[in-house]
């Protein structure tokens, strides 16, 4: 099974984690105050392998131009009914996260770095996307699976293409719907 079948074959129930489908409100709520501050007012934002456009929806809906990127097909058609349904403009598009297009105040990411295979190369081309005074902000982790980078990791890869790579442990209940053993966390890079 290729990587697009598998996310196209999870799309479906992909929302039912809380922390992917946001519906429970102060899960919402969670991200919202985690992300709102860090994403400069009116800003253009790329979210890429946005899954099914929750954090597309939500930083739209603080006023934001946002474009999602996923490979996901079904992944994709969920995002443009959810911010349909929101009575929301987002530009949705099918395509590779490795090698996205375009100019962008903010490149956010989650859980998708540790995904690809060359990461070194995905975040050299994610920075190339940035305005000047552009901020990078990756929401990655290592899972009890034994899959995903450390927070060291991620910040390494990140000081390989930036200047500052600030690493914020995301460990708060109300962001995941639940409490969580494994290691989750931000990496904010604004230069």
């Amino acid at each position: 099974m290729t990587t697009r079948e598998f996310w196209n074959r999870h799309a479906a129930t992909f929302d039912d984690e809380p922390d992917h489908g946001l519906r429970d409100p102060l899960v919402r709520a969670a991200w919202a105050r985690l992300l709102q501050p860090l994403v400069p007012a009116g800003s253009s934002v790329m979210d890429l392998g946005c899954g099914t456009g929750s954090l597309s929806v939500l930083l739209a809906e603080a006023g934001h131009e946002v474009h999602g990127l996923d490979l996901s097909e079904q992944m994709v058609t969920a995002a443009r009914a959810k911010a349909a349904a929101a009575n929301l403009t987002i530009d949705f598009a099918v395509g590779d996260a490795s090698d996205p297009k375009g100019s962008f105040d903010v490149v956010l990411a989650r859980h998708v770095l540790w995904a690809l295979p060359d990461p070194a190369a995905a975040l050299e081309k994610w920075v190339s996307l940035l305005r000047p005074h552009g901020v990078l902000l990756l929401v990655e982790g290592r899972w009890s699976t034994g899959a995903g980078l450390t927070a060291a990791q991620t910040r390494e890869l990140v000081l390989g293409v930036r200047g500052e790579a600030e690493v914020t442990p995301l460990t708060a209940e109300d962001l995941w719907g639940r409490r969580i053993e494994d290691e989750r966390y931000l990496v904010v890079s604004r230069r």
